[in-house]
């Protein structure tokens, strides 16, 4: 019962603070961990329960998705690839390798946290272009380097599920997207596509704890209803603040337990 209660309240959460700020996945991950989830089974679990918001979300925007669906198709199937690739990855990595891995994935993921969004603005100003920006992909070594690029995002997001959206979005910036509702449209549904491909590899090798998973899905769900409902009212830079120091001693604790 009070694991229950546990993995419920931080699916609720992250699913709150996902709405509202982002960074989700620095409550929700760990508590699977704490709950005696195995790294990897924890790792892959989690993309599981965060897979529902972003399908949800990436609803919302499915009117700026439709107007570029040439750009829509292409990344989606580079996610599908990417996910496919990082989730065969991650269930290639043994236990011992990840659980040393985790401090620094975890650190990783904290600095893209407090550091995302000041990357987007620098390469918003730098490589932003006035007019169309399918104007970037009038060459196949561009149309390439784009794909390519995306591929790599999408195989980590495949790999390690948090700080997935703010390296999308930093991706967009560079190449030269600059519309904010078809960037967040595309950062949620690339993160659906990518998980739903790696989940398919996580259930095929049985690594979804579904019990935990299935909690924190739920939790998740409601969270995120319910922040949406109120989030006008909540300040988004407090909830980043409070995320941000949860991650830091989140992190400095998974180094202390590994490595100390």
């Amino acid at each position: 019962m009070y694991e229950l209660i546990f993995l419920f309240l931080a699916g609720l959460l992250s699913g709150g603070v996902n709405a509202i700020a982002g960074g989700g996945s620095f409550i929700s991950f760990p508590a699977l961990l704490f709950s005696g989830l195995p790294p990897v089974v924890a790792n892959a679990t989690n993309t599981f329960s965060a897979c529902g918001g972003y399908l949800s979300g990436s609803f919302a925007f499915r009117k700026e998705l439709l107007a570029e669906k040439p750009a829509v198709i292409g990344f989606s199937i580079v996610g599908l690839i990417g996910g496919l690739a990082g989730g065969y990855l991650l269930l290639s990595t043994d236990e011992t390798i990840f659980s040393k891995l985790i401090p620094w994935l975890m650190l990783i993921a904290t600095f893209l946290f407090f550091v995302g969004p000041k990357i987007n603005v620098f390469l918003a100003h730098h490589f932003r272009q006035s007019g169309d920006v399918k104007g970037r992909f009038k060459t196949w070594g561009v149309l390439g380097l784009t794909y390519l690029l995306m591929l790599g995002v999408s195989v980590y997001g495949g790999y390690f599920n948090a700080g997935l959206g703010i390296v999308i979005l930093s991706c967009m910036s560079l190449l030269g997207y600059t519309h904010i509702h078809f960037m967040n449209g595309m950062k949620l549904w690339l993160s659906s596509i990518i998980s739903i491909f790696s989940i398919i590899i996580f259930i095929a090798n049985d690594a979804i704890a579904w019990y935990a998973g299935g909690i924190v899905l739920v939790g998740s769900i409601i969270g995120t209803y319910f922040a949406s409902l109120y989030s006008k009212r909540v300040d988004p830079q407090l909830i980043k603040n409070i995320i941000g120091i949860v991650s830091v001693l989140l992190t400095s604790y998974f180094f202390y337990d590994i490595y100390a």
